[in-house]
């Protein structure tokens, strides 16, 4: 591996010589932390009076979207190789419905020392995927779009609001 060049700014997650390592994060104060992610999920006129209507043949997307959420902020650290698995004290998944589709948050906390905005964009990113999973045979068109960080509090770096 390569060294940084001089001049570029550290990543967090790069040691000195190039290589991919966790982040030590045990020097670093328990806090309270929160984190609020967002994403849309787009469906034809079709899927969507079949949802809203309750007549999806694989059951209700809506409340298997939700737990599927929840299911992935928990297992975050087991998908994303250098995030550490952390005590969630708290993950909701709303489901928001559009004209057009749905507008996915979810809100994760815990206590600890690092945050969890990594649990929230997999819990909207996974209660999108199950929708469209159990959509698919009526739309596969749909369109997952826009996950993004809204909101995080806690921890050295403080508040970020979109």
């Amino acid at each position: 591996m390569s060294k940084r060049p001089s001049g570029t700014p550290k990543l967090s997650h790069v040691d000195d010589s190039g290589r991919v390592t966790m982040v030590d994060v045990g020097d670093k104060a328990v806090t309270a932390r929160e984190a609020v992610a967002r994403g849309s999920i787009r469906m034809s006129a079709e899927a969507l009076s079949q949802i809203r209507a309750g007549h999806v043949k694989k059951g209700d997307p809506l409340q298997t979207a939700r737990v599927a959420g929840i299911l992935a902020a928990k297992q975050t650290s087991s998908l994303i190789p250098l995030c550490h698995p952390l005590p969630i004290s708290s993950a909701n998944v709303e489901l928001i419905p559009t004209k057009t589709g749905y507008d996915i948050e979810a809100r994760v906390r815990t206590t600890g020392q690092t945050g969890v905005e990594m649990e929230a964009l997999m819990a909207v990113s996974v209660a999108a995927l199950t929708i469209y999973d159990m959509v698919k045979a009526v739309d596969k068109r749909m369109v997952i779009s826009q996950i993004r960080l809204m909101k995080k509090t806690g921890g050295k770096s403080g508040t970020f609001t979109r």
